[in-house]
């Protein structure tokens, strides 16, 4: 019988381990006093502590997409007005700026910010 050297596979991704951690658990749960797992140092790896928040914790994961999946809805529907609403922002401020080219101050009464301090000198390389 040939013996191959495996390399054991565990995924980064938060979903994956959560449902291999799960497998795990259960295995270990089901084995109870013959386990290989209960060779581990119990102060490291306590089994019996962690394993119950494996469930909670695949359930905040699952929350977390949602609301991650909601997030993006939310984007996705404030960028469809967002256009319109930024193009009549910057056409009103040049409208004014021109209208108040004399007295820029006044497109604060419209909620402006108003910068007068003279730009920097450029700087020569």
């Amino acid at each position: 019988m040939a013996s191959t050297k495996g390399r054991v596979m565990v995924s980064r991704n938060p979903e994956e381990l959560l449902k291999l951690a799960d497998k795990v658990y259960k295995k270990h749960v089901a084995d109870g006093a013959a386990s290989d797992l209960n060779n581990l140092d119990a102060d490291t790896y306590n089994w019996a502590k962690v394993g119950p928040t494996i469930a909670p914790c695949l359930q905040f994961h699952d929350l977390a997409e949602r609301l991650k999946g909601e997030m993006e809805e939310a984007y996705r529907q404030r960028d469809a007005l967002f256009a319109s609403i930024d193009e009549h922002v910057k056409g009103s401020s040049a409208y004014l700026k021109g209208k108040y080219a004399k007295q820029p101050k006044k497109l604060g009464n419209w909620g402006f910010e108003v910068d007068d301090t003279p730009k920097a000198a450029k700087k020569k390389a």
